[in-house]
């Protein structure tokens, strides 16, 4: 409608100097040039006025232009103080510098409500420029998760990572893969995927970080459980009986030792071996017992306590073993007010089994050591380490020492680790072990 009205007004302008010169041509041609004195300076009055209209008019839209090539949509056309032939443009040019300013705000308002979503989600993202591999964003979430304040290309993240870092550069556009994330000699699981886009000529990767290790425990451990319950039930029902029938044979054999006519040596053979048979049937039935324990363990009686009090107790209870065995031992506790939400029985259980690991690695060490410390680490989460500087473990055994019946020991069960890791599960933890062959363990409580 504003633009309609600036319209009629070049028109009617258009008509006027049309009248005008129709009434100097018709002078003209009738010779009467008196009057011709009246009209020509009316035509060129019109001619100057017209221009002059033309020019501010463009003055204007390019006053106009210039603000919607600099996105200044604040600003505002004078309409009150401006000439009335062009009031009717600016007030159309503040119209749609408004539409364009609540079309910028609302865009505005979308993308910063997108980027808190990204930044509440615990998926870390992060895209780049695929060519030159300038990072274009990443949110808090890939930051916290590999502990990197900024990245300002990707490259740079082979410095970190460089094994994550080959992952992510060989991965296809729309697919996905488990890969190890590396954090302080702290591995963990980290499933990636990519997707990419273009825009204005260049091509970005969009990557989707998302820490699998606590879901891939979980699943392992329940199956490892179901494995274990099925196993011993099939054991103690078919071991059992065996033990059974043993203890039976026997004791008609000696019913029977008088009427039969044999030597003595050959009873005694029948003897031991029924004897043999069901020993070694008592001690998978006590082995299968022993690995029900693991299943046993379903709900932890979770309460507040400090963490000093839990190395208190644990100091009472292990210092005389580890003075008879000339052991040095160092608790190292910052923060007397740490505290913890668990069972003080299942968490004293898992440091007991830690330490009395550590004083068998360091047993061969001539100045055997035991550190025993917790902190709160940078991702809030509150750490209790067990260190030695016993002989260590080489690595292909790190991914296996946390599975049930597996065991470095020459008489170990195999059970103590396992039961270790489910018991930090039940407390939605988890534990970590770093070491180095022949230089020492450090077992991560984290909570």
């Amino acid at each position: 409608m504003i633009f309609k009205k600036y319209e009629g007004k070049i028109i009617l302008r258009v008509l006027l100097l049309f009248v005008s010169l129709t009434a100097g041509s018709f002078i003209l041609v009738n010779g009467w040039y008196i009057y011709l004195a009246l009209v020509f300076p009316v035509i060129i009055y019109q001619v100057i006025e017209f221009s002059r209209f033309q020019q501010k008019a463009h003055a204007e839209l390019d006053q106009f232009v210039e603000s919607i090539h600099y996105r200044d949509f604040s600003r505002y056309f004078d309409v009150k103080h401006a000439p009335a032939e062009i009031q009717s443009l600016r007030k159309g040019f503040n119209e749609i510098n408004t539409t364009f300013k609540v079309i910028s705000k609302e865009k505005e308002t979308q993308y910063q409500y997108l980027q808190k979503i990204l930044e509440l989600v615990d998926t870390g993202i992060l895209s780049y420029e695929e060519k030159e591999g300038e990072v274009v964003w990443m949110n808090e979430s890939l930051k916290k998760m590999l502990q990197l304040p900024y990245l300002k290309t990707i490259h740079s993240l082979a410095k970190r990572d460089n094994r994550l870092y080959q992952e992510v550069m060989t991965l296809k556009p729309g697919g996905s893969k488990i890969a190890t994330a590396h954090l302080d000699k702290q591995p963990f699981k980290v499933l990636v995927a990519a997707t990419a886009f273009q825009t204005d000529g260049n091509v970005y990767k969009l990557i989707a970080f998302q820490n699998i290790s606590e879901a891939l425990d979980e699943t392992e451990s329940k199956a490892w459980q179901k494995l274990l319950s099925v196993m011993t039930h099939e054991i103690m029902n078919s071991i059992a009986p065996i033990s059974s029938l043993a203890e039976t044979l026997k004791h008609r054999l000696q019913q029977s030792q008088a009427s039969l006519h044999t030597d003595a040596g050959t009873m005694d053979d029948l003897a031991l071996g029924i004897d043999t048979i069901k020993k070694r049937s008592e001690g998978l039935l006590k082995f299968a017992q022993t690995y029900r324990n693991l299943n046993k363990i379903t709900t932890p009686n979770l309460k507040k306590v400090y963490v000093g009090d839990i190395f208190e107790n644990l100091y009472q209870l292990m210092q005389p073993t580890l003075q008879q065995k000339n052991i040095e031992w160092e608790i190292v506790l910052k923060d007397t007010d740490l505290l913890l939400h668990v069972d003080p029985n299942l968490i004293e259980q898992v440091l007991i089994n830690l330490v009395v690991n550590a004083i068998e690695a360091v047993k061969d060490k001539a100045e055997p050591k035991i550190i025993l410390s917790a902190y709160l680490a940078v991702n809030k989460k509150t750490v209790i380490s067990v260190a030695d500087n016993g002989t260590g473990m080489p690595e292909e055994l790190l991914d296996k020492i946390f599975i049930p019946f597996f065991s470095t020991k020459k008489n170990g069960s195999g059970i103590g680790l396992s039961l270790c890791k489910q018991i930090m599960m039940l407390h939605k933890g988890n534990i970590q072990v770093q070491s180095i062959d022949m230089q020492g363990t450090a077992f991560l409580l984290q909570f």
